[in-house]
């Protein structure tokens, strides 16, 4: 899906829901989507956009041949966000001030890493939005190199192809296939709905029970 067609179709509607109806949504159409503990590093707002993907492997005799993440930013386009796959690695930074700079002004909306990041003062400054698993001091020179970009990679127990959708917010990040987009928006937006039914009927002081019962909350996701 290119960007025209994404930002067309399929970005206002997924700014409006959060991690948590996507997720709920996933799992009702049978798609594992959800990444679990990669956080923002600071306050940010929720991001949305498609997957340009880096895969991190261990420094050694083979040499880098740039600078990791330097062609993902290179090959992104407005509203892109890079998912890095650095295994859960929480000791070793593979993003920071340089490579935020470089994305923002590229128009990217976000980096997601499955690892560290560091710098996080100076990106917080530059308003560009990290997820990650931990932020350390130490420099990726040396330590770990990246092996591809625009590759399948894996965020903890999730596929990502380049192309693919995060939504990033607070709880965390989930991710969509594009093939199933349209099925997952639109549980998504149904789950929604019922939630804000559910609230609205709970601040009006109907008991939970009989709030439970009317929306048969416990049968929401079963298909």
């Amino acid at each position: 899906m290119d960007r025209a067609a994404f930002d067309e179709q399929y970005r206002k509607r997924l700014e409006i829901l959060s991690t948590t109806n996507i997720s709920d949504a996933l799992d009702k159409v049978g798609v594992k989507g959800a990444v679990i503990g990669i956080r923002p590093v600071f306050g940010t707002p929720k991001v949305v956009g498609r997957a340009v993907t880096i895969k991190i492997t261990a420094a050694g005799m083979t040499p880098s041949k740039h600078h990791l993440g330097t062609e993902a930013i290179a090959s992104a386009e407005r509203g892109d966000i890079i998912a890095i796959d650095n295994k859960g690695d929480m000791q070793n930074n593979c993003w920071g001030e340089i490579l935020s700079c470089a994305a923002k002004m590229k128009g990217v909306s976000a980096v997601v890493i499955d690892g560290a990041a560091r710098d996080v003062d100076i990106c917080q400054e530059l308003g560009f939005p990290i997820f990650a698993r931990a932020v350390v001091p130490i420099t990726a020179r040396g330590r770990i190199m990246q092996e591809d970009f625009n590759c399948l990679i894996r965020l903890g127990n999730v596929q990502v192809r380049p192309g693919d959708i995060i939504v990033a917010d607070v709880n965390g990040a989930v991710i969509i296939p594009p093939e199933k987009i349209d099925e997952v928006l639109e549980e998504a937006e149904k789950i929604m709905a019922k939630e804000e039914a559910m609230k609205k009927d709970i601040l009006a002081g109907l008991d939970i029970l009989e709030v439970d019962e009317k929306y048969k909350y416990e049968q929401m996701l079963k298909k």
